[in-house]
């Protein structure tokens, strides 16, 4: 087997000198919020790539357009919070939060600026190219203006509301980010009044995009957007009056939802009451088509209590995300990835007992590329068995139709003893796992929401099995959520194991999670917020140890964001000593590498590709023993202090090799979707050298059944 890139003998001894972090630059660290824009840069750059299938290049578009609905709601809006509380506290960058909102406008302008120069200019040309066409009103056939003015009638007018503004008619509270228009009226209606303006919501249960049938659009894929269907009939709302002009717009609300840990007494009820809320917090953006005037630009503003430095025009649709449904409906497969089909592991292909497989030995799966499968069969056949007595669970994203939480109320049902730890906090889901938590109550299972305060993000199943006599707890341990769709879309590791030790650390950890009681000593795991980051700061003091002793000392640290202070400081500490450090950091990272005196030894590089990479693995060179770890937890202060995480170790040498081979190396030599950091948080592509190394299309080709 290649083993990783050896380290070299002459090792470049730096003194660790007390203040050299404060010295080397004054600001050692790299401002979160700008950080996760240049990682939207980098799933921009996916959109732009001719290499990438063109329906899969209007899919990174879409993602980028989500990720940044997000970033508003909730970076953006955090960042308001505290200049409305006249705040001054900076993070580790050093930077007010006037000063980061002011940066963070000006980049998300630029990027959105780029990313609709891109749809127009290059992914909707290239589309109509291939017979996919969103026809634009002036280039309506009389048949097809016939059949659209058919199904506004038919299915849009009937369930609009439109509200005309004056003293009888304040502005309406808009939904957070529901399209809406803005009409400008001229002329009096049959009571006489003049109107000047009115609103008129698009309920969300119309379609943004509306499939014309083939016979009337001239090619294979036509279709039409809302907002152009409704700039073309909105006068049919206001009869009588003469409709000056139609705008599209979109507010972006404040989405982080409070709920006051001194005044809570039933989380799930709390929590019911905050929901509905989500969609009327304060405004954070206000988007407007680009042919919106500055007088009604001005107006809508004051109307969401915003000011001109939250105004995004767009040259064209408003709501880019609305886009996502439509590779879907067409059936091009040249024009998006090729599908496959995830492999199972062999000893599962010989025995049909998942029990008796993992009992012959410990199972790795890496998702994609391997099946999501074993997984569902451990909770079927828990659920059957009648050897099984209890099953625990921890529930942080699952999806609203899963086939596993089925397989857990049907255990319910047969008598067992489940138990789920389902954390109702979980950003965006909280009301599909309020409602998984609803029906298995209803069954009989044993619902908890964690310890208040902190979300249970790890990611756990152990079921106990009575053999011979005694009982033996199988248990599953992963980097991703137990959620089937996204199995097929994150990259992910998780460990299959009735490993005694590992097994009653995970016991120990649902002890805490469902009773009362100080947090017991663990064999394997290590634990957030008890022991994660002290052992994760040890071992890499260990490397560093090793450095100044002249030994070989290596780090490799694979993960979605690195933010945390005493890490990255340590981190410093290791690369002052000599230690080799690879990161390989999907999104945001807050360490600035290549800085001579302080970070030269450290490398980052984030991997952008047709997969989201999800998983986490630590490595330590630790004198030889290569010791690995997996985990839910990115090397976050939310992770380690605010969350219930566990980081659990490789302890198979066989598995262990699999995770370097599989998991590491091919990231390390990617040269296709490889970005490399610089000193500054820039990023720049690895050069496409020969032979191409893609680490995604690599494990592909050797992990999967086709």
């Amino acid at each position: 087997m290649k083993t990783l890139p050896q380290l070299s003998d002459k090792k470049q001894k730096l003194m660790s000198v007390p203040g050299a972090i404060a010295s080397a630059t004054k600001r050692p660290f790299i401002n979160r919020e700008l950080s996760l824009l240049t990682f939207n840069r980098r799933v921009l750059a996916q959109a732009a790539d001719e290499n990438v299938p063109l329906l899969e290049r209007l899919r990174f578009l879409c993602i980028v357009s989500s990720n940044l609905d997000e970033f508003f709601e909730i970076r953006v809006a955090g960042l308001k919070e505290q200049i409305k509380l006249d705040s001054r506290i900076t993070d580790n960058d050093g930077l007010e939060p006037k000063e980061v909102l002011r940066r963070v406008a000006l980049q998300a302008q630029a990027l959105i600026a780029e990313q609709y120069a891109l749809l127009n200019d290059n992914i909707l040309p290239a589309l109509r190219k291939e017979g996919v066409v969103f026809f634009h009103r002036g280039e309506w056939t009389p048949e097809q203006q016939k059949w659209i003015h058919a199904f506004f009638v038919r299915e849009v007018m009937p369930v609009l509301t439109p509200i005309g503004l004056d003293p009888a008619h304040p502005f309406p509270r808009v939904l957070n980010k529901s399209l809406n228009f803005a009409i400008e009226l001229e002329g009096k209606d049959a009571f006489g009044r003049s109107g000047a303006a009115a609103i008129v919501q698009a309920p969300r249960s119309l379609p943004r995009v509306i499939r014309l049938p083939g016979e009337l659009s001239g090619v294979a894929h036509g279709f039409a957007f809302l907002s152009s269907i409704m700039h073309q009939h909105v006068n049919k709302l206001f009869a009588g009056m003469n409709v000056v002009g139609c705008y599209p717009f979109r507010a972006t609300r404040n989405s982080d939802l409070f709920v006051d840990d001194e005044e809570i007494k039933n989380l799930r009820i709390a929590l019911q009451g905050e929901l509905p809320q989500r969609h009327l917090g304060d405004a954070v953006r206000l988007e407007v088509a680009e042919s919106c005037p500055d007088v009604m630009a001005n107006f809508l503003l004051t109307q969401f209590g915003l000011g001109r430095e939250d105004l995004y025009r767009t040259p064209g649709i408003v709501n880019l995300v609305r886009l996502f449904s439509v590779p879907d409906q067409i059936d091009l497969p040249r024009l998006k990835y090729p599908q496959f089909v995830p492999a199972m592991p062999k000893v599962m292909t010989k025995r049909a007992d998942i029990f008796s497989c993992i009992r012959k030995q410990e199972i790795l799966l890496h998702h994609p590329f391997q099946s999501f499968t074993p997984v569902i069969n451990l909770l079927q056949q828990a659920a059957d068995d009648p050897d099984v007595v209890g099953i625990k669970m921890t529930v942080y994203r699952t999806g609203t139709d899963s086939v596993l939480m089925e397989h857990l109320l049907r255990a319910a049902q047969k008598g067992k003893e489940v138990t789920v730890v389902i954390e109702l906090m979980a950003r965006f889901d909280e009301e599909a796992n309020l409602d998984i938590a609803n029906r298995l109550e209803e069954v009989g299972a044993h619902v908890v929401y964690g310890v208040f305060g902190y979300k249970t993000h790890a990611k756990m199943v152990m079921v106990l099995r009575k053999e011979d006599g005694k009982f033996r707890r199988y248990v599953h341990l992963g980097t991703g959520n137990y959620h089937q769709r996204t199995t097929r879309l994150y990259t992910d590791f998780g460990l299959m194991t009735c490993n005694p030790d590992i097994g009653e650390d995970v016991n120990e950890v649902f002890k805490q999670l469902t009773g009362l009681g100080k947090a017991g000593a663990l064999h394997h795991l290590w634990q957030a917020p008890f022991s994660l980051q002290a052992n994760t700061l040890a071992a890499i003091h260990a490397e560093t140890a090793l450095a100044k002793a002249g030994k070989p000392a290596r780090i490799i640290a694979k993960m979605n964001a690195l933010l945390e202070r005493q890490v990255i400081e340590a981190l410093y500490e290791a690369s002052q000593a000599g230690v080799s450090i690879d990161l390989i950091i999907r999104g945001m990272c807050a360490l600035r590498p290549g800085i001579k005196g302080l970070s030269e030894n450290i490398r980052v590089r984030s991997i952008v590709g047709r997969f989201l990479e999800h998983s986490r693995i630590f490595y330590f060179h630790a004198d030889g023993n290569e010791n690995i770890y997996l985990s839910s937890a990115d090397w976050m202060e939310r992770n380690f202090f605010r969350r219930i995480e566990v980081a659990f170790p490789i302890l198979d040498p066989k598995l262990k090799r699999r995770v370097i081979k599989e998991g590491l190396q091919p990231y390390l030599a990617d040269n296709s979707n490889s970005w490399e950091m610089d000193s500054d948080g820039g990023y720049r592509l690895q050069a496409k050298r020969r032979p191409r190394n893609c680490a995604q299309e690599i494990l592909l080709a050797d992990l999967s059944s086709s």
